[in-house]
């Protein structure tokens, strides 16, 4: 069984943005640090990092920020970012200012680019991260698309095929999934995360996509009440979602 880690509650605090460790002496000097209801007075006070700390811990008046090992889901808005290489506002823009000095910092799970909105996943767990993103994870991203021209009624059967080649690569697609839902618009749902990938599946049959939004990673669906620029702390159960407890998925695949 694995021993809960703690830290100094000055380096928990730093760590989590809330200032440089003179500053966060400062606010537990002034009696702005409780925890369980009671002021913490001390500053080189040990605190376990439990899960929980978020609903037992308050800084200046408000529940702490999540602790370390977090993950969270934001609908990302057109028009922005997730590179630094890209111009334009970034995703880390519509968190709170202290969320950008976080050590670890947080990460976008994967990427959407500019003209793409939708499910996007945030986590300052490097761990979790790569186990998201390997290929061995074989996790499924379901994409609302629109066309700028009609079907011609083939498409489905050539990205499943797993034969289907973009311009400039010399390795084929892995098999995808095509849900028409009119003549212009369709869900596509992919396992891979090749560079605008579902883009140039479209192009690659003779379309063009005026529209692209992700809805679902695995079977984490965009909660409806979810707004562009809005996020949420994603639970154990929503993560389950994209990861299933091992045991669960030993199941599945028996």
């Amino acid at each position: 069984m694995s021993k809960t880690p703690t830290l100094r509650l000055d380096r928990l605090l730093a760590n989590l943005g809330y200032g440089s460790r003179r500053e966060v002496q400062q606010l537990v000097r002034a009696g702005l640090v409780t925890l369980d209801g009671e002021v913490i007075e001390d500053s080189d006070q040990r605190i376990a990092v439990t899960r929980d700390l978020s609903a037992r811990m308050q800084v200046q008046g408000k529940p702490l920020d999540p602790p370390p090992g977090f993950i969270l889901m934001l609908h990302k808005p057109l028009g922005v970012t997730c590179s630094h290489k890209e111009a334009g506002p970034l995703v880390y823009g519509l968190l709170p200012d202290r969320w950008r000095r976080r050590d670890p910092a947080l990460s976008t799970v994967g990427r959407l680019d500019k003209e793409t909105s939708g499910l996007l996943l945030m986590t300052d767990d490097g761990n979790l991260l790569h186990r998201i993103i390997s290929p061995r994870a074989n996790v499924s991203k379901r994409y609302l698309v629109s066309l700028d021209r009609p079907l011609k009624g083939d498409e489905a059967e050539i990205f499943a095929s797993g034969t289907l080649m973009l311009e400039g690569e010399d390795k084929p697609l892995l098999p995808a999934q095509l849900e028409v839902l009119s003549p212009t618009s369709a869900h596509v749902t992919v396992t891979e995360g090749r560079y605008h990938q579902v883009r140039r599946m479209f192009a690659a049959v003779g379309n063009h996509v005026t529209a692209l939004h992700r809805n679902r990673i695995a079977a984490l669906d965009l909660p409806a009440d979810l707004e562009p620029g809005q996020f949420r702390i994603m639970s154990e159960a929503d993560l389950a979602l994209i990861l299933p407890p091992t045991g669960a998925a030993s199941r599945q695949a028996s």
